[in-house]
């Protein structure tokens, strides 16, 4: 039966893939908030190379919001960073201005996503060449990961808010952000877009059926199912090839809505 369930979702995935490519900066405005972020312990990084994609509420007008877990995943090319997603208000919507891929991080709301993201930058690992080193003072990793460093040089803060703006994170980009925002982006890979849809097949994960608590154990469950469903389908091209770099369009500069 958790067989078919998978099934079904990777059918889903690939009838929504092609639309969502050529929709990837179309932004999505909801006119309430959404919920507080969920406090969850950081699996173990499953190799050399992984990089945290920290978990957020996604929204669809079917399910409401829905919790997107955070999992380890392998960059599209070497020297790229994860920058989040984020909600912004603008006054009168609550908008979601997309994550992407690029040579550095920008600008993310401000929003304490943890492990690393604590609301500007990211101080939970760097490039080093092509060799991503890991810093242990922050990320969850394994014995067999031996390109580290320890620094505890950052500071951060308790704040469970989700979205910028009035009632929530008030902070503006700074100059840094601003240039990285024109720099080249690149858009989510097709594992990320497998894994939210996994998030959205699962209706533990939906906000009306959980009031924005969820357990560890679910949320293990979920990652470890959706491991194990790309180990039994690694001949099918989107899990044979975690993804190339695909260029953002300049439609969305990132870092615009919120603040107000």
């Amino acid at each position: 039966m958790r067989n078919k369930k998978w099934q079904i979702i990777l059918i889903l995935f690939f009838a929504i893939t092609f639309s969502y490519r050529a929709n990837a900066q179309v932004s999505l405005s909801i006119n309430f908030a959404p919920p507080a972020l969920i406090s969850y312990d950081q699996p173990e990084c499953p190799g050399d190379g992984y990089m945290w994609i920290p978990g957020y509420w996604a929204y669809s007008p079917e399910t409401g919001y829905y919790w997107v877990p955070g999992y380890w995943t392998l960059p599209p090319a070497p020297g790229l960073l994860w920058t989040p997603g984020y909600w912004g208000y603008d006054g009168n919507d609550y908008v979601w201005n997309a994550g992407y891929w690029g040579n550095n991080v920008g600008f993310y709301g401000g929003i304490n996503y943890g492990y690393g993201y604590f609301g500007t930058g990211f101080v939970g690992g760097m490039w080093n060449g092509n060799t991503f080193q890991y810093n242990t003072a922050v990320v969850h990793i394994g014995r067999n990961i031996r390109n580290t460093y320890s620094n505890r040089n950052f500071s951060t803060n308790n704040s469970h808010a989700s979205f910028n703006g009035r009632g929530g994170v008030q902070i503006n980009q700074n100059n840094s952000e601003r240039q990285y925002a024109q720099q080249q982006r690149y858009e989510s890979t097709p594992d990320q877009r497998m894994q939210r849809q996994a998030a959205i097949s699962n209706t533990q994960f939906h906000y009306q059926n959980n009031n924005g608590q969820i357990e560890q154990q679910k949320i293990d469950n979920q990652n470890q199912n959706y491991q194990n469903f790309k180990q039994q389908h690694q001949s099918e091209p989107e899990f044979k090839n975690p993804g190339r770099a695909v260029p953002m369009n300049n439609g969305n500069q990132g870092g615009g809505r919120g603040r107000r």
